[in-house]
């Protein structure tokens, strides 16, 4: 199945990083497949009735560059839940964003009942393994890079327990999507190979989902600073947030404000 991955046709910056991660993982002996979980911690936080956050542990981004360099995961981590988070989300890439598999799990286990997802270029299995042993309950899923490998890596996920956000960036990767039976959909307002940000796309594409009858969840993803910026969300249950909120002195009190603005209501930690 690895041989199906066209990484070399993915182009920009995804595509750098999601063929420096398979290098990364190539040619590492098989890790153990760890018993798999009870499915549906991240899907089952966004299903409320009102629009959640996912807030984002990120020192540095390939758009911006260093956003925070110094800050620890956990602390992060538990300041976002005591804010009102729905889940955390864990950068685990090290080039570009300047994360590690120990953020995942020190985040993990400061918060053990939260759902965490590990925000990474997942173009291996092992990294799903990774992400189950590390505590994760969910992993990002790209599916500009993963292409027809898309639904093997959902099937991986799901063995594990793991859920999947499977994030895409138009029309078509939407349906490619949708066909494989995914149950999180991330629509990624910033296009990974130029890395402009549009905030017109996650609510277009939401209202495609739900036109064609999609009744998972959808998180909208990128883009956004202040919580006012999410009135045209319609359809769309969760909103993904991480430079605006890293790049405050206090990431919690950040997602705070955050949550005022838009009139969400804070959920109180686990």
């Amino acid at each position: 199945m690895l041989g199906r991955l066209e990484l070399g046709g993915v182009p920009g910056v995804l595509g750098e990083l999601c063929r420096q991660r398979f290098t990364d993982y190539s040619g590492q002996p098989a890790a153990e497949w760890p018993a798999p979980r009870p499915l549906g911690r991240l899907r089952d936080a966004l299903g409320g009735a009102e629009l959640s956050v996912i807030a984002e542990v990120k020192r540095a981004s390939p758009s911006q560059g260093p956003i925070r360099a110094s800050a620890v995961a956990a602390e992060t981590a538990l300041a976002y839940a005591s804010a009102g988070a729905a889940a955390i989300s864990v950068l685990t890439e090290p080039t570009r964003f300047r994360g590690r598999l120990s953020d995942l799990l020190e985040v993990s286990a400061a918060l053990p009942d939260y759902p965490v997802l590990r925000k990474d270029f997942i173009v291996h299995p092992r990294m799903l393994i990774e992400a189950a042993w590390a505590g994760a309950s969910a992993a990002l899923l790209i599916a500009a890079a993963l292409g027809e490998s898309l639904s093997a890596f959902l099937d991986w996920a799901r063995e594990l327990g793991l859920d999947a956000l499977v994030e895409v960036h138009d029309q078509g990767e939407l349906q490619r999507a949708m066909d494989s039976g995914a149950e999180i959909i991330g629509i990624n307002n910033r296009d990974l190979a130029t890395l402009s940000v549009d905030r017109s796309t996650a609510p277009q594409l939401a209202r495609l989902a739900r036109s064609a009858g999609f009744r998972g969840i959808l998180v909208a993803e990128s883009g956004y600073q202040a919580g006012s910026e999410l009135a045209d969300l319609t359809g769309i249950d969760a909103v993904l947030v991480g430079s605006s909120l890293m790049a405050n002195a206090d990431p919690g009190a950040a997602l705070k404000r955050f949550l005022d603005e838009s009139k969400l209501p804070g959920r109180s930690a686990h």
